[in-house]
């Protein structure tokens, strides 16, 4: 389990189909084999643990075909940029909003513009999962809890603070790009009791 508050933000270094090899600013001794990491929001397994680069760590994780065909893996290339987050431990501050780490879909970014000190996307989501973004609900966006501002149909806007356009990848997207949608999980299991029930409990 995640929270969508982006720990570090990691390089992708190496691609062999559906083994990805990431740079990252985390201590070596601090990773295991079989440990659970969300990279840009998609929860993945370690399956390596690589020579120290600089004072971070390489490891990599393999994508299966269900991650590759709904998330933005499939297109990652050397140099990307991809926010990290470690899971939740018992014990840890909460903060951001429940995160799994599986994502639903890819949301596809339409305007970026300035909004005083924050950047203001808006963004488009699959249709299907367009019934589960509300206003001032959660999703998580390539790993990044975010507030929901305002619902058009399919269409959300969201808006960053500068704190986050530097510390994740946001600040790298523009109209155009795809991105990791996770809709609320509270959400996903209310609509599933109505759709089963017929009525809101």
């Amino acid at each position: 389990m995640f929270t969508g508050l982006v720990s570090s933000v990691g390089t992708l270094v190496g691609r062999n189909g559906a083994r990805f090899s990431i740079a990252a600013p985390i201590k070596r001794k601090s990773l295991e084999d079989g440990d659970s990491i969300a990279c840009d929001g998609c929860c993945l397994t370690v399956v390596e643990i690589g020579k120290a680069r600089g004072k971070g760590a390489v490891f990599a994780v393999e994508a299966s075909n269900e991650a590759l065909a709904r998330t933005t893996m499939a297109a990652w290339q050397e140099g990307r940029r991809v926010n990290l987050e470690r899971p939740l431990a018992f014990g840890d501050e909460f903060g951001g909003h429940l995160v799994t780490g599986h994502i639903d879909g890819r949301a596809k970014i339409l305007e970026r513009k300035e909004d005083g000190d924050s950047v203001r996307f808006v963004l488009e989501s699959p249709p299907e999962l367009a019934r589960f973004i509300a206003p001032k609900g959660s999703v998580a966006l390539d790993g990044v809890s975010l507030t929901v501002n305002d619902v058009a149909g399919d269409r959300f806007g969201v808006n960053i603070i500068p704190y986050t356009l530097s510390h994740t990848t946001w600040g790298d997207r523009e109209p155009g790009d795809l991105v990791n949608l996770e809709v609320d999980l509270l959400a996903r299991y209310l609509a599933r009791l109505v759709q089963r029930e017929g009525r809101v409990p």
